[in-house]
């Protein structure tokens, strides 16, 4: 995983609370990136519905749709994100060794198991409850039963 996914999800909770156009250079601010990276994130994004864009001077993104509709997963699906996966594998598969032979097999099939795990963990996270987790919300649980913080600015 790389941290697009951190990005989008950070973009994507500030501007439904905002609820109002806000420039990529004002996300970049409150996500502590570059405004560049924001743009490159946020272009799948759009691209899967979640945010509509207006150009020129007042120009910026907009939270599209029911923040409660929106889970993580879905966010993960637009970026093509994989949470779990390795860049080496061991042994060989030309080898006569059938651990060697086999393994980056196994281990890749394990991969796509946890990965598939932990996307079922984040379709039950939407970023209406982020929002709900950050600012709290009469009633609302937050998605790991630790209380919510206080409604703090943001």
């Amino acid at each position: 995983m790389n941290s697009d996914f951190i990005v989008a999800v950070h973009a994507l909770v500030y501007l439904n609370h905002k609820a109002d156009i806000v420039s990529s250079e004002a996300l970049a601010k409150n996500i502590c990136t570059n405004a560049a990276r924001v743009r490159k994130v946020m272009a799948p994004l759009k691209r899967a519905g979640f945010v509509t864009t207006r150009e020129g001077n007042v120009g910026g993104y907009r939270f599209a749709g029911d923040a409660s509709a929106v889970d993580l997963h879905m966010v993960a699906d637009a970026l093509n994100i994989r949470f779990v996966q390795s860049g080496w594998h061991s042994g060989d598969m030309d080898m006569k060794c059938l651990v060697a032979s086999g393994m980056a097999g196994v281990m890749d099939d394990i991969f796509l198991d946890l990965d598939e795990r932990c996307r079922e963990r984040l379709a039950q996270i939407s970023i209406a409850d982020i929002d709900d987790r950050i600012f709290g919300s009469d009633g609302v649980v937050p998605f790991d039963g630790r209380p919510a913080s206080s409604g703090a600015e943001g």
